[in-house]
C-alpha cells in the first residue's frame, strides 16, 4: 500500500509589488467574507475567485490565525486536485507606476503550487504557519491505523 504524503495548495500574490519576492510571501487563496456571507462559502467564493476552479468538501475547519495587520483569517481544510498550470486568476486594478496616473490590471494572485509541508512553511507567510501546523496534525491523525 501506498503511504499519503501531505501536500498543500498556496498561492503566490500578484502584482508589480510581489514579483520578485518569494519565500514567506505565499498564502492560501482568502480574501473578504461580504456582509451576512457565511464563512466557508466566503472561502470556497474566495477560492474560485482567485484560482478559477471550484472546491468541494466536506472541509475541516481550522483554528482562525490572526495577521499581523490584524485581519483574522478563516481556512478550511479539504483533500483535492488542482492543475497550477490552470489557474485563473482575478483581477484587480492600481496605479502604476506609482505618481503615473495610471491605471493597470494585475491578477490577484500569478501562480500557484503544491508544496509539501516542510516547504510550504518555507514558502508561506508567517502568521499563516500555524494553519500548515495544524493541518499536518489533522493529517498525522486520519494516517494513522
Amino acid at each position: 500500500m501506498r503511504s499519503q504524503v501531505l501536500e498543500v495548495f498556496l498561492v503566490h500574490p500578484g502584482g508589480p509589488y510581489w514579483v520578485n519576492k518569494d519565500d514567506g510571501v505565499w498564502g492560501i487563496p482568502k480574501g473578504e467574507i461580504e456582509e451576512g456571507e457565511d464563512a466557508l462559502l466566503a472561502a470556497q467564493r474566495e477560492f474560485n475567485e482567485e484560482t478559477g476552479s471550484i472546491v468541494a468538501g466536506p472541509f475541516t475547519a481550522l483554528k482562525p490565525v490572526k495577521q499581523r495587520s490584524g485581519k483574522l483569517i478563516r481556512a478550511w481544510a479539504a483533500r483535492g486536485e488542482l492543475d497550477p498550470s490552470a489557474l485563473n486568476s482575478n483581477l484587480f486594478s492600481m496605479e502604476w507606476p506609482p505618481g503615473s496616473g495610471g491605471m493597470q490590471s494585475f491578477p490577484e494572485v500569478d501562480r500557484g503550487a503544491w508544496f509539501l509541508l516542510e516547504q510550504a512553511r518555507v514558502k508561506i507567510s508567517a502568521s499563516q504557519i500555524p494553519l500548515l501546523e495544524e493541518l499536518a496534525t489533522l493529517f498525522a491523525t486520519q494516517a494513522a491505523p
